[in-house]
């Protein structure tokens, strides 16, 4: 197998999501190649996408969360993404067990003793008459079923595992703030959830190929790591004869699709600024192909991040409409301009044009 450097691994990951040049493509077709962007955080895939998406327009992705072309559902890893209604209906079935079992890790102790099939039927129930609920409201009206459990265990289970619950508008709409309110996935988007299949694994297979074309090349690590799903071996060996193989610098096979993009390792790599709990950074089980060890707890603590020839190297946050960089090693002069000018231009982003004002912190000694 030839073998990848991490710098050619960072040059690829920054190809294939839109962060090495700006993609001429549909939000639409962005959204779906990215497989998701997640959302706990209800502003950040605007910054997201505005990084990855030639002169992106908020009012189109707000369209289509209101057509509901896209939805926010629970997903990957069994958090909030923006995914589009095609794959939240074909892929949500084969996230039901991760889903279960991460809301059980968390809350074992208080659902001891429930039922979660008869839990399900009446979260359903609830839900059948189409008025959209909180999870604290769906908590407490089955609390008095479940009192040991508490509402807050109960909310959670229904929500964010047992019944496919999409987060409705105006949550997640640009520069709104909106409380979640919950409706059946498939009432909402008006299509039924693809079955699971009995046999083979073709979402497993999608998802695998999917990966790759946004993520690869990868370790099948870095697929668990993003998915969350711990059963897709029969899907990487379904997939296996449709792929090619690398190793990097620790000796990990890699996998990838033949054609996919690797660019060289010496491509230049403009400043990008990434919102919270990007994926181009939490997609990997080894994310050292873009931040470096000593960092790697920004990337699960909701930081904003700047990459800097393609990786991580600095911190932003808003402050009185101004963007605030906080360097994480000492800039260049070049790299201090590039990343000014970004800035700049995500301030105006932000703001409407109404402020273009960026303040970068001194780099550490």
């Amino acid at each position: 197998m030839a073998a990848l450097s991490t710098r050619a691994l960072n040059r690829a990951t920054l190809a294939r999501q839109y962060l090495l040049d700006r993609a001429d493509v549909p939000v639409l077709g962005a959204v779906a190649h990215l497989c998701g962007l997640q959302t706990q955080e209800p502003q950040e895939p605007f910054v997201g996408l505005w990084s990855r998406v030639r002169a992106f327009d908020p009012a189109v992705l707000d369209d289509l969360l209101v057509r509901r072309d896209v939805v926010r559902t629970h997903l990957m890893r069994r958090t909030i993404h923006l995914v589009t209604a095609a794959d939240a209906l074909a892929w949500r079935t084969r996230h039901d067990a991760m889903l279960r079992q991460r809301v059980l890790a968390v809350y074992r102790r208080e659902l001891d003793g429930v039922d979660l099939d008869e839990l399900a039927a009446a979260g359903r129930a609830m839900l059948a008459d189409g008025e959209p609920r909180s999870m604290s409201e769906l908590g407490r009206a089955l609390a008095d079923r479940w009192p040991a459990a508490g509402p807050r265990a109960l909310g959670e289970m229904l929500v964010a595992a047992l019944v496919p619950v999409a987060q409705l508008p105006p949550r997640g709409l640009w520069r709104t703030k909106a409380g979640v309110r919950y409706a059946p996935l498939a009432a909402w988007l008006g299509s039924e959830i693809e079955p699971p299949p009995s046999g083979s694994d073709p979402v497993g297979e999608a998802l695998v190929l999917r990966y790759l074309a946004a993520f690869g090349p990868a370790a099948t690590a870095d697929l668990r790591a993003w998915s969350g799903l711990a059963g897709l071996p029969a899907a990487v060996a379904a997939a296996r004869e449709k792929l090619i193989a690398f190793r990097d610098e620790r000796g990990r096979e890699l996998l990838d699709l033949p054609d996919a993009p690797r660019p060289d390792p010496d491509t230049p790599a403009p400043v990008r600024f990434l919102p919270a709990f990007d994926n181009a950074v939490l997609g990997y089980h080894d994310r050292g192909r873009i931040i470096d060890d000593a960092h790697r707890g920004l990337s699960v603590a909701g930081e904003r991040v700047v990459l800097v020839d393609g990786r991580v190297a600095a911190t932003w946050t808003v402050d009185a409409g101004a963007v605030v960089v906080t360097p994480l090693h000492r800039f260049t002069r070049a790299d201090r301009t590039a990343v000014a000018e970004q800035g700049r231009e995500l301030a105006a982003f932000l703001s409407g044009n109404d402020s273009h004002r960026v303040r970068i912190s001194a780099s550490p000694r």
